[in-house]
């Protein structure tokens, strides 16, 4: 009995080797795959071969019309910026039509010049506050100073609307040559592009003492058109 016992012990023993171990055809031992090694490729699935699905398959939310909701919603976004992007924008200087007449009223202490701004662009821009007015001169260029009226809000001009302010300046009546005025310089609100024009009010200013600019300028609307307010 001890023997049968034995022997049953053996082959439980060769059994369980054939399961790990198998004869090549030159005698040789070769190792086949345990279930250590099972569980490894199992790890593989999750990281390389779980990507590869993941790869392969379409995450991309879809509306009900099988289009791809996200190219939708960049299309949307789009939309978005664009409204942003079309609200109205002030008025450059490339785009305005800008002229300027002589507006003084006789019997009035000083001369007064009407400066038009027209929108000449295709869209909708704004003005507001005041302009930037230079007087090229024969003694150099003389900045005009803000006369310091209340500004009105934004003025949305449309095509080929326009607004007025005006400049003034005192007027030579010394009976002298004074300083002759050679051209007129108007930047717009906000802009730092200029537009040289003639200056059509009289030809000369007072010689002053040089203590601030004898010129004024009024904001945005301070003249309406032909005239001063």
């Amino acid at each position: 009995m001890r023997v049968r016992k034995l022997t049953f012990a053996a082959l439980a023993v060769v059994a369980g080797l054939s399961l790990t171990a198998c004869q090549t055809d030159d005698g040789t031992m070769e190792s086949a795959p345990s279930s250590a090694s099972a569980g490894s490729s199992s790890d593989g699935g999750s990281g390389s071969g779980g990507s590869d699905q993941g790869a392969g398959k379409d995450t991309t939310a879809k509306d009900s019309t099988g289009e791809n909701a996200g190219d939708q919603g960049a299309v949307a976004g789009a939309g978005s910026d664009s409204g942003k992007n079309g609200e109205i924008g002030m008025c450059l200087t490339d785009e305005l039509d800008i002229t300027a007449t002589d507006s003084t009223i006789d019997g009035d202490g000083e001369g007064t010049v009407a400066v038009e701004l027209r929108n000449g662009g295709e869209q909708d821009c704004t003005l507001s506050a005041y302009a930037g007015i230079d007087l090229k001169t024969n003694a150099g260029t003389i900045s005009a100073e803000r006369t310091g009226q209340e500004t009105a809000d934004s003025s949305i001009l449309k095509p080929g609307e326009s607004t007025f302010f005006g400049v003034t300046y005192p007027l030579n009546d010394t009976g002298g040559s004074g300083v002759r005025i050679t051209a007129l310089v108007v930047t717009p609100p906000d802009e730092t592009k200029s537009f040289q024009l003639e200056w059509p009010g009289a030809a000369s200013l007072p010689v002053t003492d040089g203590s601030g600019s004898p010129v004024k300028v009024g904001p945005m609307g301070s003249a309406g058109q032909g005239g001063a307010n």
